[in-house]
């Protein structure tokens, strides 16, 4: 490993694959060695996982990326470069016009600043979208779901739902011989 690392690319995920395919040539290790390095770096990357990956034109998952290039041998920012790319391959890059909207700061009224605090002249909270997971929200709702099922049936098994008073019916008996 004389020679710098191959560099990802950021233009589709065929193309980000066939680097990953490069960087394995690059690093001389076989799929086995690959687990095994992985393992010593703390990450967990089967060598059935990693042959599948190289295998398809899919962009992998950032844990696997994260993994593949670790175990083999690229730390640091260039290890970062990688997941960089596969971010932008995934979420599309950000557009080259765009400029970072500042997120205002409530200012303090003084003597100078006026107090006319209209909805007009307040500018809205800019909030950067958070990277939400449906599938896990998914499951949370069918695990409370569940849960919720499980203490109501319990609950009208032990009786909890039923009136406390007994009812006593009475037959008539047979005549008395």
């Amino acid at each position: 490993m004389t020679t710098a690392p191959p560099t990802p690319p950021d233009t589709d995920a065929a193309a980000f694959v066939a680097a990953l395919r490069r960087l394995k040539a690059w690093s001389g290790l076989s799929y086995r060695r690959l687990e095994r390095h992985a393992a010593d770096v703390g990450h967990c990357l089967p060598y059935s996982t990693a042959a599948t990956m190289l295998g398809r034109d899919r962009l992998p998952r950032e844990e696997l990326v994260a993994a593949f290039v670790a175990a083999c041998g690229v730390r640091g920012d260039e290890a970062e470069a990688w997941l960089d790319a596969r971010t932008d391959i995934a979420c599309g890059p950000a557009p080259a016009d765009a400029t970072p909207t500042p997120t205002p700061t409530p200012a303090t009224p003084t003597d100078a600043t006026p107090t006319d605090a209209t909805p007009a002249n307040i500018a809205p909270a800019v909030a950067a979208p958070a990277r939400t997971r449906p599938w896990r929200t998914r499951w949370t709702l069918v695990g409370a779901a569940a849960l919720v099922t499980a203490l109501l049936g319990g609950a009208t098994a032990s009786g909890i739902f039923t009136d406390d008073e007994e009812e006593v019916l009475e037959t008539p008996t047979s005549a008395r011989l």
